[in-house]
């Protein structure tokens, strides 16, 4: 898989998503049912997933942002899954061979081609018997292809190595096989906690908490390793209704204090001076997070420790993250990250063995947690949010919509999620 392959499980709502794309493109459904996927995003112009079944990397779907769609790309390896009857193209068995190495489909090799095809589609290449020989993206439609002599009709895909082996599964046996992992990785964070919280006797322990899975992760692994603590949780006002329902139910279940730390309306205020928050203007996390954080934190204990739920595997930056730190803006806070090391299986593992209440959005398509207008996130993403909650949405496009018409922008700047780069707007980034 692409590295650096922070897989996470595909809920059933992912599988869902996925099958109905297959079935749409090639006429039948992907994933088997009973069958366990994982699921890894990749480097893209906005959001692509490969999808991993059967101990094997078997497809990827990539979000066309201009088209406000998905698209499958399935890989050789997915042979074992699916039969498609749709979008496939057939070959003389002379040229199965030099295909299966990479070869383009030519018209002299040409046997028949689904009528559905057209210049550009995704297409699984078929041997006379049905058998898969390889992946690719048609170069012509079907009329056309029927017509022509010689040239390319398909641009075949690289196969990639990889044995699917199918078989059903439940993720209560993931967690059994998975047992001795998921026990090292719990004994090493927890020996990491002790060590912290020996080392800095005189800070009062903290977790900061977001209402996603990894601070969840983190909580249940403090809880361990010494006990009940206080909760910090950034209110930012832009949190989704379920985050807010996870922080109460958690702290409900584990009997925890929570420490709420707001901003009082300076988001409005920046908002309205500044414009939108952007990818290169991120002076949200700031305003609505790290500052409030400061202040709450030194009104209630002066300073204190914190174990935050940071994972290596979440980007660049995280990876060259210090394990044990103070951020600039909040120095009365010593941060520390027991799940470094952990992959997002790692803590999905964890989780499930704990039966843990993990924030549902995870079941609704969404696979990280933080305010519903994060402008990091990508278009994907912006228009699952708009499914899932379009009053909210509809709230923050209005705000957008304002910006934009107060700066004589054009309408683009919203509409394709331009407002995101701040560049976009004529401004200098931060």
């Amino acid at each position: 898989m692409t590295p650096p392959g922070d897989v996470r499980p595909a809920f059933p709502s992912d599988v869902r998503a996925i099958n109905d794309l297959f079935r749409d493109h090639f006429g039948a459904p992907f994933i088997p049912e009973g069958h366990l996927a994982l699921l890894n995003k990749v480097p893209d112009t906005d959001r692509m997933e490969e999808v991993i079944a059967g101990g094997a990397v078997v497809a990827a779907i990539r979000y066309l942002p201009e088209e406000r769609r998905w698209e499958p790309l399935p890989r050789l390896a997915a042979a074992p899954l699916m039969q498609p009857v749709r979008h496939v193209v057939v070959v003389d068995t002379g040229a199965v061979p030099s295909i299966r190495e990479g070869a383009s489909v030519l018209a002299p090799g040409l046997v028949a081609i689904d009528d559905a095809v057209t210049a550009g589609d995704e297409v699984c290449i078929l041997d006379r018997d049905g058998a898969w020989a390889g992946v690719g993206r048609a170069r012509v439609g079907s009329l056309e292809a029927r017509a022509m002599k010689k040239g390319q009709v398909v641009k075949t895909r690289k196969n990639q190595p990889g044995q699917c082996i199918p078989g059903p599964a439940t993720w209560e046996q993931a967690v059994a096989a998975n047992r001795d992992v998921v026990n090292h990785a719990e004994e090493a964070a927890v020996g990491f906690i002790r060590e912290v919280r020996d080392r800095n006797p005189d800070l009062p322990p903290t977790v900061s908490y977001s209402g996603g899975k990894d601070s969840l992760a983190t909580l249940l692994l403090v809880l361990r390793a010494i006990g009940k603590v206080p909760l910090i949780f950034a209110d930012s006002g832009l949190e989704f209704p379920e985050t807010y329902a996870n922080v109460d139910l958690v702290s409900g279940r584990y009997g925890l204090e929570v420490v709420r730390a707001h901003h009082g309306g300076r988001f409005q205020e920046e908002m309205a001076a500044r414009g939108p928050p952007a990818v290169d203007a991120r002076w949200c996390c700031r305003t609505c997070k790290l500052t409030p954080v400061a202040e709450a934190i030194r009104a209630r204990w002066g300073g204190c420790l914190s174990f935050i739920g940071q994972r290596r595997y979440e980007s660049a930056t995280r990876a060259a993250s210090a394990r044990v730190w103070r951020n600039p803006n909040v120095q009365v806070q010593l941060a520390a990250a027991p799940l470094q090391h952990w992959t997002a299986l790692h803590v999905w593992l964890y989780l499930f063995r704990e039966q843990a209440p993990y924030n549902t959005l995870y079941e609704q398509g969404m696979d990280r947690i933080g305010c519903y207008m994060c402008p990091s996130s990508d278009l994907a993403v912006m228009e699952r949010i708009r499914a899932l909650h379009p009053a909210l949405w509809a709230q923050w496009e209005q705000a957008l919509e304002e910006w934009r018409e107060r700066q004589g922008l054009p309408s683009e700047w919203v509409s394709r999620g331009l407002w995101r780069r701040k560049a976009a707007a004529g401004g200098a980034p931060e």
